[in-house]
């Protein structure tokens, strides 16, 4: 298949790399038997890395809205891989953790990532990645403060 040359449109292009790698990641997942989708790993790789963390946190990260991530979490907490624990406020605000049986499924699925990751990056030297990303910050810090979210 020809590659697509969608010249200057940064918009598109960002967005289109970000569908076909999204395929991808669920295609690998479901060829691989993982019982989650690349989506609800994502947030128990988070809750991983950061620790204990609030809904409103994982929102803020992730950029999804409430009723998205409590949706996710709602399945990673009826599947045994993370818990949610009152926060001593006394309100109904919950920090959410990652269980043993969370941190074996992510031990598990983490290889496969590290590996697609490799897949994605074949060819990309150090240099560009550092470059894109740098200006993909750049972007991402001009458009954020302009844009609302409901989170």
């Amino acid at each position: 298949m020809e590659r697509i040359n969608f010249g200057t449109r940064v918009g598109t292009t960002v967005y289109n790399t970000g569908t076909i790698v999204r395929a991808l990641s669920s295609q690998t997942f479901f060829e691989n038997g993982f019982d989650l989708t690349p989506e609800q790993f994502l947030i128990l790789d988070i809750i991983h890395d950061y620790g204990e963390l609030y809904q409103r946190q994982i929102c803020e990260i992730t950029l999804k809205d409430r009723s998205n991530v409590a949706r996710l979490i709602k399945i990673l907490e009826d599947k045994e891989l993370i818990k949610r624990k009152q926060a001593s406020n006394g309100r109904r605000i919950f920090k959410i953790s990652v269980t043993e049986k969370g941190q074996e499924v992510r031990d598990t699925i983490k290889p496969t990532t590290k590996e697609l990751r490799k897949i994605l990056i074949n060819g990309v030297t150090q240099e560009e990645i550092d470059i894109t990303l740098a200006t993909l910050n750049k972007i991402y810090e001009n458009a954020r403060p302009r844009v609302r979210l409901q989170i």
